[in-house]
């Protein structure tokens, strides 16, 4: 009986031709398969998935899934001792969505899809689009109801949508929510906070910091904490890890009104086999391109998406809108964009397919970018798309009328090796690379660029940004300080792991929780006092931020120092007022005699002094304005003289 009335399901039965009932709203209908199979239903989420509602005045769930090659579909669950027979669902063509509506079951039940393939095997998979799933170990979807969270940043969201993101400060603390701090004897072995407790937490000390956003790393459901949240199976649930999504909701909402923006990390590059994930979904390949060389990541052990399936396409954008209209989030920085739009990354000869023209660009994926950046940023102003691309593919924060990918931002990965390469070097012999700090700005102009000191800086023996530097104890947090200033006056946003503000020495590991006990050492909490003022002292100054994007924000002084490794250089705001000249010596000798030039006769300001004893210096006291004199040097016509510390910084306004 089981075979036959599949054979009858798979005709689509009762779902076309005459005498047709009338379906109950919120289930799928006609129009919905149209715009999924268009790859534009961009609310697809409200359809397919599990949601509570009521329907001839019964209550329960309805359930759809997308599985065209499925034989059969049952819903398996707890709320009948998963019986694998018991909840048979009804196919609808043409697309081969199944649903079935479950009477009786509420918000909290764990489900799974039993599917059976043509060729008579049972997967047993996760719902792609749940909106809560069990916590791991266990591999069940949840059912949740997402609707009656009572928002309130509405001053938040409508200043939203005011905003150009280029013009605004941004400075980012990358942050993963299961070790930035830990219970010692929490309610569970992990110690997890709960987005409700970590929302009060992070809030008050991003707040006190100055930094104006966090980037939350692994809040879509994923199996495995050692990979960090990078291999998505849930891509619609908020990991349990930390509570519900009211609670996620919560979280975003707190931070909105402490007046932080929210990014989230998002993956539509890659996916894992695992059985309950999205890998051969319906029994083949669905999710994924079915030829292997387009659909897998050989170094990586993952699933690569069919850029070219409109439903797989359907299934990423509206899952990026779901993150920013449905949570409120300020934007998604896009992960691995650079695997998803060569062919050949990653791969050896024989492990790729060429595009139509022969080429290794992935036509498909290129496509969609246009695409998803265009409805997301279109639908939402004042949010942000941000591109973590390593390669020098042309025109990624380009408009798409231009030929453009579409994307608010650019990581500025050249930037960040460039700079890291310097900063690990001998003081002695810095002068021989002089040009690694100062050749990203022959670019900053070609994109719209975040410089970033990222978790992947870190980690697998690459050291903590502490040991990167070179020297003693002394020696490292000086030449840290004098880094993270170097970075803060170069156009560009910015972007900070956590740990890295109070001189972490261990590399970071999921595992624990940041070593919050080093602030008890005199060192690290001047670290940690001088990257606040820097962060403040960016906040303030629009000069900083205002023009990242154009060449008059910006003005060496002389980057042709290389002798004694020593930069200066400009920042102006666009009204010209409060601007800021940097001075910044990355050698451990002093420089009392040290005269830097200047464009006009003014006077200058001494605004932020790396030598002072809250951070760490000799605390030598010295004037707080000096007056430009006319005298030529770094071929400006006036100058001023200013006694220079080792790996000192001093910045002044003007």
């Amino acid at each position: 009986m089981k075979e036959e009335r599949s054979r009858s399901t798979r005709t689509g039965k009762g779902t076309k031709g005459k005498g047709r009932r009338q379906r109950p709203e919120g289930f799928v209908g006609d129009l919905d398969q149209y715009l999924f199979g268009q790859g534009t239903h961009y609310d697809i989420f409200q359809k397919l998935g599990a949601h509570p509602m009521t329907v001839d005045g019964v209550k329960g769930v309805y359930f759809a899934v997308w599985a065209p090659h499925a034989l059969d579909v049952h819903v398996i669950g707890d709320f009948d001792g998963w019986d694998e027979d018991s909840r048979p669902m009804e196919r609808l063509e043409p697309l081969g969505i199944w649903e079935c509506f479950i009477p009786g079951i509420k918000p909290g039940v764990l489900y799974k899809y039993l599917i059976e393939t043509q060729d008579h095997r049972k997967l047993y998979k996760a719902d792609p689009f749940a909106f809560s799933a069990e916590m791991r170990p266990g591999t069940a979807s949840r059912v949740a109801d997402i609707t009656g969270f009572r928002w309130t940043d509405e001053n938040w969201m409508v200043n939203r949508r005011g905003k150009t993101m280029t013009e605004e400060p941004m400075s980012i603390y990358e942050v993963h929510p299961g070790s930035w701090k830990k219970h010692p004897h929490g309610p569970d072995e992990d110690g997890f906070y709960n987005y409700r407790e970590l929302a009060r937490s992070l809030a008050d000390y991003v707040s006190e910091m100055g930094y104006t956003h966090v980037e939350l790393m692994g809040i879509a459901e994923h199996p495995f904490d050692g990979s960090w949240g990078y291999q998505v199976t849930g891509y619609y649930a908020p990991t349990s890890r930390y509570g519900s999504p009211q609670d996620f909701m919560y979280l975003v909402n707190y931070l909105h009104k402490k007046k932080i923006g929210v990014i989230l990390d998002w993956v539509p590059a890659h996916f894992p086999r695992d059985a309950h994930g999205l890998a051969d979904f319906d029994g083949q390949p669905l999710y994924e391109y079915p030829d292997p060389r387009k659909g897998e990541h050989p170094d990586w052990g993952t699933k690569i998406f069919n850029y070219e399936m409109n439903e797989v396409k359907n299934f990423l954008i509206a899952n990026a809108l779901y993150w920013v209209e449905q949570y409120h989030v300020d934007g998604l920085r896009v992960d691995a964009v650079a695997s998803m739009l060569y062919l050949d990354y990653g791969k050896q000869s024989g492990q790729w397919v060429p595009n139509k023209y022969g080429g290794n660009e992935n036509l498909e994926a290129v496509e969609f970018f246009k695409h998803l950046n265009s409805v997301l940023l279109g639908r939402n102003p004042g949010t942000m798309m941000i591109a973590e691309e390593s390669t020098a593919w042309p025109k990624v924060t380009d408009k798409v009328e231009n030929d453009g990918l579409g994307f608010s931002f650019k990581w500025n990965m050249g930037w960040m090796n460039d700079f890291l390469e310097y900063m690990k070097l001998d003081p002695y012999f810095r002068k021989g690379a002089h040009h690694l700090m100062t050749f990203a700005m022959t670019y900053a102009y070609s994109e719209k660029y975040i410089l970033v000191l990222s978790h992947d800086e870190v980690v697998h023996l690459k050291c903590s940004m502490y040991n990167k530097m070179p020297g003693y104890p002394d020696d490292k947090f000086a030449n840290l300080k004098t880094a993270y200033s170097f970075m803060i006056g170069h156009p560009g946003k910015k972007l900070l792991f956590m740990g890295q503000e109070f001189a972490q020495l261990q590399e970071w590991s999921e595992a624990r929780e940041l070593d919050w006990y080093l602030l008890s050492e005199e060192r690290h909490q001047q670290v940690q006092n001088y990257v606040r003022a820097l962060l403040h002292l960016y906040r303030n100054h629009p000069c900083l931020y205002e023009q990242d994007t154009y060449p008059e924000g910006f003005r060496w002084i002389n980057p042709n120092d290389a002798d004694r490794s020593i930069f200066s250089f400009m920042r102006f705001a666009k009204n010209g007022r409060r601007s800021l000249l940097f001075v910044c010596n990355f050698t451990p000798m002093a420089r009392p005699d040290y005269r830097v030039g200047v464009p006009r006769r003014k006077q200058y300001k001494l605004v932020l002094d790396s030598d002072a004893a809250e951070f760490g210096g000799t605390g030598k006291e010295k004037p707080l304005a000096y007056k430009a004199v006319k005298s030529e040097c770094d071929g400006q016509p006036y100058s001023i003289a200013y006694p220079l510390a080792p790996y000192g910084v001093a910045v002044f306004e003007f």
